[in-house]
């Protein structure tokens, strides 16, 4: 592993240990259980939470593989990789809430390294952090957007919009015509500027993750639900497990470059159930979902 590899790892570490320690604080309840794995090539910690006070469900992985071929979803935006092989390490969480009022979320930050032999290897940053909403709050998106916005400033004015945007397009069911949620940030390939501004960037972003969800939380941990608005979450987590085995990159990388099962799929809901051809009742809180499931400015729209 190169020295680069070696300094995201250590942070990555870290940054899984904070995160941990935050969501154990704000849950009050419940603790994550560790499975530490190994294989060929590498391992990991996978990190998860059950039954909280808050979180019916909470996973926080760390992981760092490496093989001798990267998988064909890792090659698809770079063919020129091919047959080489790779070193990946990142961190991976997706938080599922108990209250429906609390938004379900994900954020992912990585380091990946490719080459051929006697060829100088490449490398690249990738990460984000996106929102899903059941019952959204105008409060809570403007908030949401605001840290992702502000994160990114001290890197250009054009990154927020540019890695907004892709946010919105990579998290889109093109089967349902409608996005994941209410977006956030995504990027991938960052390589320019050197590694340094690439890994301050990173680091920006893994650590903005805890300043932009955990406020939401706090304002909506006490709100109060029942029957019709924990039926109406469980229908919507269905859209998560179907963007996530039919769409998500990461889920693929992890599949097919033979990592651990458990820890991949763990991003998918602890309970969740689909109806043929629901429709919510016009009017309804439920209905008012739709709105905010597509592409919007979020700071100027609301």
């Amino acid at each position: 592993m190169s020295q680069q590899a070696d300094l995201a790892e250590t942070y990555l570490r870290g940054l899984q240990d904070r995160i941990c320690a935050a969501i154990e604080k704000v849950d009050g309840a419940a603790r994550f259980e560790e499975d530490a794995w190994q294989r060929e090539g590498g391992g990991g910690r996978t990190r998860v939470l059950r039954d909280g006070a808050l979180f019916e469900q909470a996973g926080v992985n760390f992981s760092r593989v490496g093989g001798h071929q990267l998988p064909p979803s890792a090659t698809a935006h770079r063919p020129e990789l091919a047959g080489g092989s790779f070193i990946a390490t990142g961190v991976s969480l997706v938080l599922h809430p108990r209250n429906p009022h609390i938004p379900t979320t994900h954020a992912n930050v990585r380091y990946f390294e490719a080459g051929k032999e006697g060829a100088e290897p490449a490398w690249w940053f990738g990460g984000g952090f996106d929102l899903t909403p059941f019952y959204p709050y105008d409060e809570d998106v403007r908030h949401w957007h605001t840290v992702a916005r502000e994160l990114c400033a001290p890197y250009g004015a054009e990154v927020y919009p540019q890695y907004k945007q892709w946010c919105d397009e990579y998290f889109y069911l093109d089967h349902r015509n409608e996005t994941r949620g209410v977006g956030g940030l995504f990027y991938d390939d960052l390589n320019e500027g050197g590694f340094e501004r690439c890994f301050a960037f990173t680091r920006a972003v893994g650590e903005g993750f805890l300043d932009a969800y955990l406020p939401i939380v706090e304002r909506r941990k006490d709100t109060a639900y029942g029957e019709r608005e924990r039926e109406f979450q469980l229908y919507r987590r269905g859209r998560y497990v179907e963007f996530n085995l039919v769409y998500d990159r990461g889920t693929l990388f992890g599949l097919q470059s033979g990592g651990r099962t458990e820890s991949i799929l763990m991003s998918l809901p602890p309970r969740v159930r689909f109806e043929y051809a629901y429709t919510p009742e016009p009017g309804s809180a439920e209905a008012r979902l739709a709105d905010y499931l597509k592409p919007r400015d979020w700071l100027s729209s609301l």
